[in-house]
């Protein structure tokens, strides 16, 4: 029944995102507000589903990132600094949440050690982004570098999951890690740099399947502890 009820939940997240997507670009308004909504409340379902009781105490930090995510997909539909600011930080919340699973999950942590050269693209990254963004932030220069440091030390604790997890979930948390800097990125680059066209399609699309994957990808790694089939 469990995969059953996994399937079921997937495509109705996927069908969400979907519907999501397109009245974020042709309305009506209220449609994209309550699928972006039920983002997060989907996941948190799937969770449930397949989460047992059994697994390790890193799912609550799991089940906080996609809290955090919840009160910022909420607070950034509302316009305003102070929202923003109030959506970045829950956002910020959300990443300290996956980036403490992260590195909380048992294992050797190869960045530390001979694979250090692994987080070499997240800085350059990094300080490619935070160069093109500075000038351009005024007051808000420093929330959203504390954001960018936050995001990208999350992407390199996803990357220091190598070997510590199965191929599986380390792949798909990856992936997941590096769509969520991207969709970031989007945001940033159009709020602060130059606005452009189908924005919103890029920063939904990629944050929708980054959230997913993040969460399914973590999910396997919990039932791999536990010796369940995945």
């Amino acid at each position: 029944m469990r995969d059953l009820y996994t399937r079921i939940l997937t495509a109705a997240y996927a069908l969400n995102g979907l519907l999501n997507i397109i009245a974020g670009e042709t309305g009506p308004d209220t449609v994209a507000f309550i699928t972006k909504v039920l983002i997060i409340p989907l996941l948190l379902l799937i969770c449930y589903v397949n989460i047992s009781a059994g697994a390790p105490g890193l799912k609550w930090l799991l089940v906080t990132g996609l809290l955090f995510s919840w009160c910022g997909d909420i607070l950034l539909e509302f316009s305003g600094e102070m929202m923003f600011i109030m959506g970045l930080t829950a956002f910020l919340l959300a990443q300290a949440s996956y980036l403490t699973l992260f590195l909380k999950t048992k294992g050797g942590n190869a960045l530390f050690s001979r694979r250090w050269y692994l987080v070499v693209p997240v800085v350059i990254s990094g300080v490619l982004l935070a160069g093109l963004l500075y000038k351009h932030l005024g007051e808000m220069r420093l929330p959203v570098l504390m954001y960018t440091l936050v995001i990208l030390s999350m992407l390199a604790a996803a990357i220091n999951r190598v070997e510590k997890v199965t191929k599986a979930s380390y792949i798909t948390v990856l992936a997941g890690s590096i769509l969520f800097v991207l969709s970031d990125s989007a945001i940033a680059v159009n709020k602060f740099l130059i606005s452009f066209n189908g924005s919103s399609v890029l920063v939904m699309t990629t944050y929708i399947t980054a959230q997913y994957l993040i969460t399914t990808g973590v999910i396997k790694q919990f039932r791999s502890e536990l010796n369940e089939p995945r």
